[in-house]
């Protein structure tokens, strides 16, 4: 219970719902631990008092109201406690939703890049529900059952000791801390259990968003009967480790309700030998019998916030992650660069200490149109991520205008770069709002004559619904082609002064990338450009060139100089002619 503690600032923002409901929680313990005894003890005996005088059908009245008044008090009471707390929950599950995914928009993409993300999916919906349920029901147990356990103690002493002195009353309690132990047993293995649970459901979510991501390559290979394998493999897995949680959760109340009955027993036996009345006893065991069924529910609580804890350690990989990559304490306001660039010494080790560029040091003034060439995993990609501040530089430094990157603010140096992918992101919402992520402001006149320069809006214009038209998830409705000529009107919105282009046509056909080729000698224009060159057919007309080999630059210049001087070069491109010819 220690470990939520510090999450119940969560219940802040429903603070007044949970005042009510716990004093709703007192109102029902005290109804429940005291008012039933005192019933048994005060209202049966004047019932049913055969020596007593007769009691007026108004004075029976009166006492019989006792029964349903107490159960009105508990009923109402337990109501408004249930509801206001599931109320509470709700909010709460929203906030920490909202805080976990706030997080994951600002952690490094080298985080997110280690985690798969159907496990983070999972952690952000089952283990946040899981967390909730624990913080809720901690929050409405911990007075709404030691009240009602109070309560019940209270007028099992009072009762005991006027009866018969203090030593029925330890023999009544006798057993109490008993049903204490196989609380802490059961709680010690639950939590290993649970973190086993909660750790498979990851997969189980991973699993399904592979497959879900695939679905084309599944159909293609004929891979239904292997995945539907894989994924039953899992799931049996997770339901062994579910029906180990259910052994343990399901075998609290049980023991509790064995070691209760062992209580009463006794006390039975000793209330026959002192010849307690059947009405205390009764009462008696009423009492006893409040005290047991708070201290079932208080294991099951227990159980609660072990899973609970479990779900808490997951999420926690994600909510006490550091943020590497923020903004400086004092930055250099920013507003439009020119777009000069300077590597000075810069190089990069990821988690796995392996070094993915190594002491680069490079001038790339405005305007210039940079190629970056070189074999699969050289740094190519590393590089041109270091500009916008996906990764962050583990020795030197990269200077914009003569300001270094990490002097300015996230959003003024990302507002001055823009990006067209190898693969395009498309949400799934219209055209237009897929434009103006490039910029929120834009007029629609701007909108539609960014669609104009990449040569798609005669192609928007033949949709039924436009610029209206929903694309799909991922912009599935459209084509390649279609979907990087949005992403390169989008480029044309936001009007950058730095452009990355990640080989934007390499998986297109010839039309389409005579298109966006078109396209991009307009947009490129005036612009600093880092090209990630997968095919060399589109970096002859680069001013720069800078070749890649095991994260160095170890050559640059234009195309003739590097084919005649540079061998890794002229092989990558000889071959490359050959393949295509």
């Amino acid at each position: 219970m220690q470990r939520l503690r510090p999450y119940l600032a969560y219940l802040k923002i429903v603070r007044w719902p949970i005042v009510v409901a716990l004093l709703c929680g007192v109102v029902y313990g005290i109804a429940n631990g005291a008012g039933l005894p005192f019933m048994i003890q005060k209202v049966f005996p004047k019932i049913f008092n055969e020596s007593a005088a007769r009691l007026t059908d108004w004075q029976l009245f009166m006492i019989a109201l006792w029964l349903p008044g107490i159960f009105l008090a508990r009923g109402i009471a337990g109501y408004f406690n249930s509801y206001l707390i599931q109320y509470a929950g709700t909010r709460v599950l929203e906030a920490l939703r909202l805080d976990y995914f706030r997080k994951l928009q600002v952690l490094p993409l080298a985080f997110l890049q280690k985690h798969k993300t159907g496990d983070l999916i999972s952690r952000g919906m089952t283990d946040t529900q899981t967390l909730q349920v624990a913080l809720t029901s901690f929050a409405n147990d911990i007075f709404k059952q030691p009240t009602s356990l109070i309560g019940a103690l209270s007028f099992l002493a009072w009762k005991a000791y006027n009866e018969h002195g203090v030593i029925l009353v330890l023999v009544s309690m006798a057993v109490i801390p008993l049903s204490i132990l196989p609380i802490r047993y059961v709680g010690k293995r639950l939590i290993n259990r649970a973190a086993q649970v909660q750790g498979h459901l990851g997969q189980v979510s991973e699993r399904f968003s592979e497959n879900l991501n695939a679905a084309r390559e599944v159909r293609a290979f004929g891979l239904e009967k292997r995945e539907t394998e894989r994924l039953g493999l899992i799931t049996r897995k997770l339901l062994t480790y579910q029906m180990k949680v259910t052994k343990y959760t399901q075998a609290l109340p049980p023991l509790i309700e064995i070691i209760s009955s062992i209580g009463i027993s006794i006390t039975l036996i000793y209330a026959y030998h002192v010849h307690i009345s059947l009405n205390s006893f009764v009462a008696i065991i009423m009492a006893l019998y409040s005290c047991y069924d708070p201290i079932k529910k208080l294991g099951a609580l227990q159980n609660i916030t072990k899973i609970g804890t479990a779900a808490l350690d997951r999420l926690e990989v994600v909510l006490n992650e550091p943020v590497t990559i923020q903004d400086p304490k004092n930055p250099v306001a920013v507003t439009r660069v020119r777009g000069d660039l300077v590597f000075e010494h810069v190089g990069i080790t990821y988690d796995n200490d392996t070094a993915a560029l190594r002491d680069v040091t490079v001038t790339i003034p405005a305007g210039t149109t940079c190629a970056l060439v070189g074999p699969s995993g050289a740094g190519k990609s590393t590089f041109a991520n270091l500009v916008p501040r996906f990764y962050d530089v583990s020795a030197g430094r990269i200077t914009l205008d003569g300001v270094d990157l990490r002097d300015m603010t996230l959003a003024d140096l990302r507002r001055n770069i823009a990006i067209v992918s190898q693969e395009p992101v498309l949400f799934n919402d219209t055209i237009r709002n897929n434009l103006l992520l490039g910029r929120h402001d834009a007029s629609h006149a701007e909108v539609e004559q960014s669609a104009r320069d990449a040569f798609v809006h005669d192609f928007i214009a033949s949709l039924p619904q436009g610029y209206d038209t929903i694309v799909g998830e991922r912009g599935a409705t459209l084509s390649g082609g279609q979907r990087q000529r949005l992403a390169v009107a989008r480029a044309f919105l936001r009007n950058a002064p730095l452009l990355i282009l990640d080989e934007a046509t390499s998986a297109l056909d010839s039309e389409s990338e005579a298109a966006i080729q078109q396209a991009l000698k307009k947009l490129v224009v005036g612009k600093t450009v880092l090209i990630i060159a997968h095919r060399f057919s589109t970096i002859r007309d680069a001013t720069m060139i800078l070749v890649f080999q095991e994260g160095r630059i170890i050559a640059k210049g234009d195309h003739a100089r590097l084919h005649a001087e540079n061998p890794l070069y002229r092989a990558l491109y000889d071959q490359q002619n050959v393949a295509s010819g």
